[in-house]
């Protein structure tokens, strides 16, 4: 007896049950063992804490079917002398199959734990695994799998049919899951050295992540019998068209990682580019993203990163000297006013001690005197105009406070020739 006839035999003995009275003592069973594994369910999930939330979803969605199928195995040993055990026997290959739906979807979640389609895949993939189930047990899975088999592609000297493509589909999906699952638990183990420099951690993830997608596209479909020879031509015309097309995309893909290898950028930097800047707050491999203190963000090509010059604020060094210029009446006391600026400065929490704030006498204007306050800080990505800002206020109190006038323009208007004029 094969296992299709098995299978149909299983029902015929379940309908016959039908009639026995203690087919009851079956479901009773049967629901003993799921009420238990409920229960142990909510056990296990009582005992992590919030920030497990990992372990949670992993008990949530396995531990229910897993620990099911164990207490109807034991079921069935217990009571296979004393009644029949078809139903039990019938729920095994159920709660086997709801068990590797839960891994599959548990799988998706690590490797894309903010996708939002998961929801409706884990239908799809309830629906496939249910439903090959059934074709399974209702022995119409060799005519399915015969009528597929019968449609035939040509693809130069391999014959593709659609059985054949099914299973590299679904083979594909799966090994490129778990590529991107294995990638990433090795980008959390990155991220989480510290002591490694930021871009060479994101580099690390970006090669493991398409060197394992690339062997998972491979693998899947070698598995399924189909030559890669066979797309030899085609990939091959494919990667001239995409190399002469597609020439600006490529640069910037190269220069992205050119930037994360040599490490003159990184996130957090504080930089220009033409006419754009702002703090580095992304590095992908196509493009950069510029965040200015007014909360716009600039989306910078790789390759003008790499042929233009770029203005690092903080390349080797955070500090970043910052000034502001006003202008004093002639018969003001200069050293006091610059002493006054100075102090102002100094008494800023931002500003640095060393180099202390400097003030310098800049040009004897029209109307007044223009002095210079320079002054240095460590955190340009906090922003450099709320700091300009508050000392300009200050230095205002402060000047009105000691009688130090801020002149205005003035301009004096000589008559040559009074009696002509009137």
């Amino acid at each position: 007896m094969n296992q299709q006839q098995a299978a149909l035999q299983l029902f015929r003995d379940i309908f016959d049950d039908f009639g026995d009275p203690n087919f009851i003592w079956q479901i009773v069973a049967l629901l003993v063992c799921l009420g238990g594994a409920w229960l142990i369910q909510r056990w296990s999930l009582g005992r992590h804490t919030e920030g497990q939330h990992k372990l949670r979803d992993a008990g949530a969605r396995l531990v229910f079917p897993l620990t099911a199928m164990l207490l109807v195995g034991l079921a069935k040993l217990l009571l296979h002398k004393f009644i029949h055990i078809n139903l039990l026997r019938l729920a095994m290959p159920l709660l086997g199959s709801m068990a590797l739906v839960r891994a599959v979807v548990f799988v998706l979640r690590q490797a894309f734990p903010k996708a939002l389609w998961l929801t409706t895949w884990e239908r799809i993939i309830a629906a496939v695994v249910w439903g090959s189930l059934a074709l399974y047990i209702t022995d119409l899975a060799p005519h399915v799998i015969e009528a597929l088999e019968s449609v035939v592609f040509p693809l130069g000297s391999q014959r593709l049919n659609l059985w054949m493509i099914l299973q590299g589909i679904i083979t594909v999906f799966l090994t490129v899951v778990v590529a991107l699952w294995i990638a990433g638990l090795i980008e959390a183990k990155l991220m989480g050295m510290q002591d490694v420099d930021s871009s060479l951690r994101i580099v690390g993830v970006r090669v493991a992540k398409a060197l394992l997608t690339v062997a998972a596209l491979v693998t899947g479909l070698t598995m399924v019998g189909i030559d890669m020879t066979a797309f030899s031509v085609f990939t091959g015309a494919l990667g001239v068209g995409l190399g002469l097309g597609m020439q600006r995309i490529a640069s910037n893909y190269v220069s992205g990682f050119i930037i994360l290898l040599d490490r003159s950028i990184h996130i957090g930097d504080v930089v220009q580019v033409g006419q754009d800047s702002g703090q580095v707050s992304q590095i992908t491999t196509r493009y950069t993203v510029l965040k200015n203190p007014g909360g716009a963000e600039f989306i910078v090509p790789n390759e003008a990163l790499i042929s233009n010059v770029v203005q690092n604020q903080s390349f080797s060094d955070t500090r970043v000297r910052l000034a502001t210029s006003v202008g004093v009446a002639y018969d003001t006391d200069l050293e006091m006013a610059m002493r006054l600026m100075s102090e102002v400065a100094a008494a800023h929490p931002r500003v640095l001690a060393e180099p202390g704030p400097k003030v310098f006498v800049t040009a004897f204007a029209d109307s007044a005197i223009n002095l210079e306050l320079g002054f240095w800080i460590n955190d340009p990505e906090e922003g450099r105009a709320n700091v300009t800002s508050d000392i300009n206020l200050a230095l205002w109190k402060a000047f009105k406070a000691q009688g130090v006038q801020i002149p205005f323009p003035q301009r004096e208007v000589r008559l040559l020739n009074e009696k002509a004029a009137t």
